[in-house]
């Protein structure tokens, strides 16, 4: 599977009582779909899958799955600590007719290089799909370094890796020594770093409420080559990035950016909780200043 474009982790909406918005949900994937995003991932951390039970998860594939409906590529998260639970995540995948694995590295275990490497491989065996590896060593402590990357060499499954390091040099060594395994950007704020070392797709929670922006980015640079809009629309998108990271408030702000376009993400899972009104009034004028500069960038270089 080549990896091309932007691909969403789409946000799990809930009601007052945290059971799933499923007419939210349907309207989310629709937004995505028709604003042009080129994949759909379900059971990223974006969608917190980490505060769902077992049955939750497999509910919410199978109701993505019928979603989607093979409209653009589906791509399922297996994070959990175990890997008997990741290797069933998998088989679910694989039976709601996923196009491929988002696999990471399991929290808190604290796992070796060799012991990340085993676990990725058993969870290929297991569903036989395109995997795209997850790298993130800010929430999981540890990198899939080169003895885990060398390892899973040995199966052609493993095709692209989301690399969330933040560490400029862990994108050289990737875009220099792993040529086989396509770059995707899981840091948003080095969005056009990657896409100058020749990344060709984005993984980015933001595009949940603002696709048009993320997508023109990876028009300007991996398809046009053209890093001076790149660059600009960088510029554009920098402001909202900030807000997005500070204060732990991530997932917050995706759900009521999604909300301001007029789709009810609901709460976040405790122990998150909502933003408060300064926090949201900050993010809707930030918000609003994006669409405009991406409106202006976008006209000016027709």
């Amino acid at each position: 599977m080549q990896f091309e474009g932007i691909y969403t982790p789409v946000i799990t909406p809930y009601h007052a009582d945290y059971s799933c918005n499923e007419p939210a949900l349907a309207q989310t994937i629709d937004y995505l779909i028709d604003n042009g995003v080129h994949g759909i991932i379900v059971a990223g951390t974006t969608g917190e899958y980490y505060a769902q039970t077992r049955d939750e998860r497999a509910d919410l594939m199978a109701k993505c799955a019928s979603l989607i409906a093979g409209r653009v590529p589906m791509i399922v998260g297996t994070g959990a600590i175990r890997t008997e639970d990741s290797i069933e995540y998998a088989q679910l995948a694989l039976k709601n007719n996923a196009d491929a694995l988002l696999v990471a590295t399991p929290p808190y275990a604290y796992p070796t290089a060799r012991e990340i490497a085993l676990h990725a491989l058993a969870i290929d065996r297991a569903a036989d799909l395109p995997i795209m590896l997850y790298n993130y060593p800010g929430r999981m402590s540890v990198n899939m370094d080169a003895e885990t990357l060398d390892r899973l060499g040995r199966s052609p499954n493993f095709c692209a890796i989301k690399e969330s390091s933040g560490d400029p040099d862990r994108l050289h060594m990737l875009a220099r020594d792993y040529p086989h395994i396509a770059l995707s950007c899981g840091m948003d704020d080095q969005a056009l770093e990657f896409f100058a070392w020749g990344a060709r797709s984005w993984v980015c929670a933001g595009s949940n409420f603002a696709p048009k922006a993320h997508i023109a980015l990876y028009q300007a640079c991996a398809v046009e080559g053209d890093f001076t809009k790149g660059r600009a629309i960088m510029s554009a998108m920098l402001p909202l990035m900030r807000v997005l990271e500070q204060g732990g408030k991530f997932i917050q702000c995706i759900k009521y950016g999604l909300t301001l376009r007029g789709i009810d993400a609901g709460p976040p899972r405790k122990p998150l909780q909502p933003l408060n009104k300064d926090d949201k009034r900050e993010l809707a004028q930030v918000i609003k200043t994006l669409d405009t500069s991406i409106a202006q960038i976008q006209g000016s270089a027709l």
